[in-house]
């Protein structure tokens, strides 16, 4: 898992935007910003879909005032499963950042396997901060005892809450 001090390693996905298929380049769209990146099992799970995301969603005016440019929820779903899980919760301020294939998820090391729930490989759930200039990692917050076939969900570190509180001591 990437820690404090790391690059966030260059990524491009697709996305569909207006009915297509179209590539972003994360890097240029950061670019210049402070951003919060979160990475969690999976779109229309239980913690994700009752919790996590839709406080993330919930506290965005707090974390731009607290100095974050854009929040982004990534999780090895496609477009279509992530953008239905937006609409589905009626998302609009956090970004979706959809990771089909676990390219992202496993090249700031939070890709394992979760067979044990018939969920093939799944992302660990996790949020950092990223200064988009740099291109550095401010901040990681990964939850404990990150493993394959981990048969807990845990869930405290990566917590909005837990992420605001750091940028609002550390960014304001």
């Amino acid at each position: 898992m990437l820690k404090k001090g790391d690059q966030l390693p260059l990524f491009k996905y697709k996305d569909r935007v207006a009915g297509e298929f179209v590539t972003i380049d994360l890097q240029t769209e950061i670019k210049g910003k402070k951003v919060v990146i979160f990475g969690l099992p999976g779109a229309f799970t239980p913690t994700c879909s009752t919790q996590q995301l839709p406080t993330f969603e919930n506290l965005f005016a707090k974390f731009q005032a607290a100095g974050i440019d854009h929040i982004y929820c990534t999780s090895v779903n496609d477009p279509f499963v992530m953008n239905a899980w937006f609409q589905n919760l009626g998302v609009e301020s956090v970004r979706s950042l959809p990771d089909g294939n676990g390219d992202f998820a496993t090249s700031v090391g939070a890709l394992v396997a979760k067979r044990n729930l018939n969920f093939g490989q799944r992302s660990w759930r996790y949020a950092m901060i990223v200064d988009g200039e740099t291109n550095t990692v401010l901040e990681c917050f990964p939850e404990d005892h990150q493993q394959n076939d981990y048969n807990l969900d845990p869930y405290e570190a990566s917590k909005p809450e837990a992420v605001l509180k750091w940028v609002q001591a550390n960014l304001t």
